[in-house]
């Protein structure tokens, strides 16, 4: 993970922006669907809608063997949840929902979680989550190292009680879904190591964490991913471009 990452120049800058502008709607209309009694499903075919309307097409639809363009999880599940029209959101659950957006040959990410009716404890949980994220983008600058983000986030939950996730990252982001530098969750080796955050750095950065252990499994659907003790798990996510006048998000 040494080195610097290269920066996007003005034009791929400009159309992250508007890739991010698109998601950013995207993402804000499945929020709302979001609710008791609906199906994982709806909202998959919801966002399938709403990315054509942006004209835009789905990032996760272009991972091979995936044929979703949303990311669907319920309470233990944490990333990779398929849209299954049986899962149908029930009082008490926590729903995330992940998904992206390719428009004019860029990628954009984002992701949001939200509790149906939750509990103080479980409302505690993804308020911290939320808060994790904003920290960590604000630690997302020019400069900086992509160690900065890690150990924002690291002791953010840590303090909180919460367990940040080893075994997932999140990323650098542009004409590939998926890019270098990769933006883990917690810290390791050291900080001299660490790329070096340039002006114009795009990065995808998650916040994946759970109530309970950091191991997870595999679902025999041979893609959700969930947490081995059954204890709920959340992701928050935004695209983010590092710039020296104050870090920019794209999908807010």
């Amino acid at each position: 993970m040494s080195g610097t990452i290269k920066p996007k120049n003005k034009t791929d800058q400009k159309k992250m922006i508007e890739s991010g502008k698109r998601l950013s709607y995207v993402k804000n209309r499945l929020k709302e669907a979001v609710k008791i009694g609906v199906s994982a499903k709806q909202i998959e075919d919801l966002a399938v809608k709403l990315i054509k309307k942006e004209e835009g097409k789905a990032s996760f639809k272009m991972v091979p063997n995936y044929d979703w363009a949303t990311c669907i999880n319920v309470n233990e599940g944490i990333v990779h949840g398929i849209p299954k029209k049986e899962i149908v959101f029930q009082k008490g659950d926590v729903v995330s929902v992940d998904v992206g957006i390719y428009y004019d040959g860029f990628h954009t990410d984002t992701s949001f979680t939200l509790g149906l009716e939750v509990d103080e404890k479980t409302e505690k949980f993804l308020e911290i989550g939320e808060k994790t994220l904003n920290s960590a983008i604000e630690k997302a600058k020019p400069g900086n190292r992509i160690y900065d983000i890690s150990k924002s986030i690291e002791d953010m939950l840590k303090k909180s009680g919460y367990t940040p996730i080893k075994a997932l990252v999140g990323h650098g982001i542009g004409r590939q879904l998926h890019e270098e530098p990769q933006i883990p969750c917690y810290t390791s080796g050291e900080y001299k190591d660490s790329p070096v955050i340039p002006d114009g750095a795009c990065m995808a950065i998650e916040v994946m964490y759970s109530f309970g252990s950091e191991k997870l499994v595999l679902d025999e659907d041979g893609w959700t991913i969930v947490t081995s003790d059954g204890k709920i798990s959340a992701l928050f996510e935004d695209t983010v471009i590092a710039a020296k006048g104050g870090t920019r998000v794209l999908t807010a």
